[in-house]
Order: C-alpha cells, then structure tokens, then sequence
C-alpha cells in the first residue's frame, strides 16, 4: 500500500489517501477529541471496500466500487497509523478506538471479521475498542451473528462498540437515505438485544436527521430497550452527495434550541442521548466530510471535483 497523500493536522485529524497493490484509492484517518488529548482517546477510521456499491443520499463513498479489501489490506491501514506515532506497535492510550466506517460498508466484507480475530495481537494496546458501525444490509445475518461471537470471545465488558445508521423512525424514509436493502428497525432491535451482554456498552443508534424526514421517538421503546441502547445526534455533513441531495440537517452548529428539543425528545423516551457535532475545522480537513480518494481520483482525470462541503 502507497500513501498518495495526507490531509489535515495533527492536532485534531489526518486523513490518508493511499493506493492499494491493485490500484485502488482509498482512504484511512486517525483523530483526536480536544480536549480529551491523544493520551486518553485515539481514535482510528478505516476503510474496509474499495468505495461502496450503496448510494447513500448523505456518502460521498458510494458509487464507485471497485471490490473489497482484504484483512491484510485492513490491518495495513492500522498498522500504517499506529506504526506512525508508536514504531514498536504498543499504544499507551486509555482509549484506541478503531472503527470500521470510512469509506464502504464493513457488514459487506467477511475480511472484518479476520481483522477482529487478528488485531489483538497485531498491535499491543491494552485500550483497545474497535467499533463497527453499520446500515444494516439484509442478507448478511451469518456476518452479525460471527461479529456477535468475536465479541463475546474477544471483547467483553465494554471493549466493543456497535453503531446502527438509523437517521429516520420511518421504514420508507430509512430506505430513501439508504438506498439498499436494510434490516427494519424490528430486525435490528432484535438483533441488538441478543448482541447486548451484562457489562456491554448500550447499542449505538445514530440519527443525522433530516428536515422534512419523520423522526418519533417514542416509537423507539417499542424496539429497542433503552436499557441496552443509546441515541446519538450527529449532523448530516456537508459532503457532495448530501448537497446534490439536498439535504438539510437539523443538527446544526449554533442552533442549540433544536438541539435541544430534539435531544429531550428522546430523553423523553428513556434513552441516554448524545449530540456528537464535532469540531467544525473537521469539515475543512475533511475527516467527516467528502472523499478526498474519489476526488483525487477525478482531479487526475480531469473532471471537475470542487467539494462544496469544504469551501465554508
């Protein structure tokens, strides 16, 4: 693997672009949360395809797939970025976050699972958390119910952390944002509620929601216990196909009233809430916005590639 070039700083994120063996372009980030220094919480993205074959009405990944990546291929992008900072591979961070959820979806690729047999002894890190995060493809149940093993076997008592993309409390509208076919939020309340051990972290929902788009949240409670999930708020990114979309978030910086009702909203319902916005220089460096893999790609060809999200 070949890194084609960075993005960003150190100082809060850097996005990689890199060339596979076969010529691929992906991309791979490492981050911080300031002020929580790198010391207590790194935080590790990867991609595990080559783009996507799911058009996502907010991912820039989607629409340019080229296959899968192999465990090797996965665990090189680890490695590149631990090896970085930490040349004989041991962390000595409380918290090394690494999470399956740059560029493609991981439920796709068997490979993931290799890498999360395959990583605690790949790199020594007594803080080790990978997380999964996922739209939920149907027909890919045998992959949920080996990512269940692995956990039970390798990372009990809260050493795991397994993120749904739910966005919208309503079936037609979920599938409008995720244009595939996905678990219905029965099927994933299901499957959530035999993921959760005693001393698991809750199940992640996460809601980037959307104007105009249903979101109830005391339908929620009917699937998922809120004892065994939590809510998290995010906002839609501005990335190229969120824009050609024309989707508007109502998670938005500076507007702390919504925030707030909507964050009580679920509150409401009994859930633990998080509103996760981030820093805004984020969307400058491009560690939450865009795929700077996909536009390097077009700029060698020529094509026009201006990424609205990032001219702000």
């Amino acid at each position: 693997m070949r890194i084609l070039s960075t993005h960003g700083d150190d100082t809060l994120a850097r996005v990689f672009v890199a060339s596979t063996d076969d010529g691929a372009r992906i991309e791979f980030v490492e981050s911080v949360q300031p002020p929580v220094p790198r010391a207590e919480k790194w935080v590790l993205i990867v991609s595990t395809l080559k783009g996507c074959p799911v058009r996502c009405a907010m991912c820039d990944a989607g629409g340019d797939y080229h296959g899968r990546l192999s465990a090797e291929e996965i665990l090189e992008q680890i490695e590149i970025l631990v090896r970085r900072r930490f040349p004989d591979g041991r962390v000595p961070v409380s918290k090394l976050k690494v999470q399956f959820a740059r560029m493609g979806e991981p439920a796709f690729n068997d490979a993931v699972l290799e890498v999360l047999r395959r990583l605690p002894e790949r790199i020594a890190a007594h803080g080790l958390m990978p997380c999964v995060s996922t739209i939920a493809p149907a027909g890919r149940e045998p992959f949920f119910e080996e990512l269940r093993a692995i956990k039970q076997e390798l990372y009990p008592d809260g050493r795991f952390q397994l993120q749904f993309s739910i966005h919208s409390t309503d079936e037609e509208a979920r599938r409008q944002l995720m244009p595939t076919r996905i678990w219905s939020l029965e099927e994933i309340g299901a499957y959530g509620r035999r993921f959760h051990a005693p001393g698991d972290r809750r199940v992640t929902l996460n809601f980037a929601p959307v104007e105009g788009l249903p979101l109830e949240p005391r339908i929620l409670p009917r699937f998922f216990p809120p004892d065994r999930f939590l809510i998290k708020l995010t906002p839609v990114n501005p990335t190229r196909a969120a824009l050609r979309a024309g989707l508007r978030g109502r998670i938005r910086p500076g507007e702390e009233t919504e925030q707030r009702m909507l964050a009580d909203a679920f509150r409401c319902a009994g859930y633990e809430t998080l509103v996760s916005i981030g820093e805004l220089r984020e969307n400058e460096i491009g560690s939450n916005c865009g795929m700077y893999a996909h536009a390097e790609a077009a700029a060698a060809s020529g094509r026009d590639v201006a990424c609205e999200g990032r001219s702000k």
